[in-house]
């Protein structure tokens, strides 16, 4: 059996056997998420946001992920991903990085401004 896993906003999907962390199927989908302890919930690098409808298609969050992000991450659905093993099928997000998400908004300024802004 396999589960199907679709990574948004990428719009990737890879099919993964069961119980697979969403860490470990985001490589083969060719999805990154940075990670820097290895998989090991100690960098909270991969953290993923699992929308309210698709948490019961995933592992139960274990005590050493809550700790790690706190009640109110988990209440907005945040996970790590390599804590996050796949149940059945599964919609993911992946939070876009806040230095990108900067330039991207100061890119998006920039071209929205008339040429005379810049007089």
């Amino acid at each position: 059996m396999e589960y199907e896993v679709l990574f948004l906003p990428d719009q990737k999907k890879v099919k993964v056997r069961p119980n697979t962390n969403v860490l470990d199927a985001s490589r083969r989908a060719g999805v990154r998420i940075p990670t820097r302890c290895g998989g090991k919930a100690g960098c909270l690098m991969c953290k993923i946001l699992v929308p309210d409808e698709e948490r019961g298609h995933c592992s139960v969050p274990e005590t050493k992920e809550i700790r790690k992000l706190g009640t109110s991450m988990m209440e907005q659905g945040y996970r790590l991903s390599c804590q996050t093993r796949i149940t059945s099928h599964l919609k993911v997000i992946i939070p876009e990085d806040p230095l990108k998400a900067a330039i991207r908004k100061q890119l998006e300024a920039a071209r929205n401004r008339e040429p005379d802004d810049f007089i």
